[in-house]
């Protein structure tokens, strides 16, 4: 989507399972990079077609930026937008950008993130570790996931089924497994998630859950990781958020991928979107 919330709420949020499906489609199609951090998109402009049409429902929409806090680290609530037009998102999204989007003069080698285990239970949530870091990690680097609380992929039976069949592949590959599974075919959102948790063989994943076994991880195309062995090596609790010295290797550490978006800006002031 670029940037959550607004009229996505409404069309996507509330407009069934298809809007839902045809969406999430949409933007990995278009690609992950092309979008994250952007307000207006391919996507957006589709939403705001979708918004015209509907003149005869009053929407309002309150809008609210989060962000930690400089001094104490705390999440606060940063700016609050009232609008019933796309005036009060945009300006919303600029000041998230500005506070929630960490743009790096260098790219990370390797990064660890973590996941709290009270709020991500399934990859199906928990890849935001993947999607919200990917446009900052180098090529050839390694994205760690620290998951003690991941214990299936899906949220639903339905969706952890197609994730271990067809597996995080690269965008060619999902594609073209969408033209073979009818299943597939009938779960865009599934395909899209797919995609979503690939690195397009760009970099390495080592996803180290507290509740799926070695096979289940490498059955998906991730690389295995223990998480208790993990975690004592890049130890969450010690880890500052940012750049690290880990036994002199240079570690960069996220501790919540949900607040936050992050890109090499080379990566970023190059793309096409």
């Amino acid at each position: 989507m670029g940037m959550a919330n607004y009229n996505k709420n409404m069309f996507v949020g509330v407009g069934g399972a298809a809007a839902i499906h045809l969406s999430h489609h949409i933007g990995a199609v278009y690609g992950m990079e092309r979008m994250m951090g952007i307000a207006w998109n391919p996507l957006r402009a589709i939403l705001e077609e979708a918004s015209k049409q509907t003149t005869r429902l009053p929407l309002l929409y309150v809008l609210t930026v989060v962000g930690r806090d400089d001094a104490s680290g705390d999440l606060v609530t940063r700016g609050l937008f009232v609008g019933d037009g796309y005036t009060a998102f945009a300006k919303a999204a600029d000041l998230s950008l500005k506070v929630n989007f960490s743009l790096l003069e260098e790219a990370m080698d390797k990064v660890v993130v973590y996941l709290d285990p009270e709020k991500f239970r399934s990859t199906w949530l928990g890849n935001k570790a993947i999607y919200r870091t990917r446009m900052a990690i180098a090529d050839g680097g390694e994205l760690i996931i620290l998951a003690p609380g991941v214990h299936r992929f899906g949220e639903d039976d339905e969706i952890d089924a197609l994730i271990r069949e067809f597996g995080y592949r690269t965008t060619p590959e999902t594609m073209e497994n969408l033209k073979q599974s009818y299943n597939l075919r009938q779960n865009l959102s599934a395909a899209a998630h797919l995609i979503h948790g690939s690195s397009e063989g760009r970099f390495k994943i080592t996803y180290c859950p507290g509740g799926l076994t070695q096979d289940e991880v490498e059955g998906v195309g991730y690389v295995y990781g223990d998480v208790a062995e993990m975690s004592a090596t890049y130890d969450p609790a010690a880890l500052a958020e940012g750049w690290n010295d880990v036994g002199g290797e240079r570690v960069y550490y996220i501790s919540n991928p949900a607040i936050g978006l992050w890109a090499h800006r080379a990566r970023f002031e190059a793309r096409d979107g």
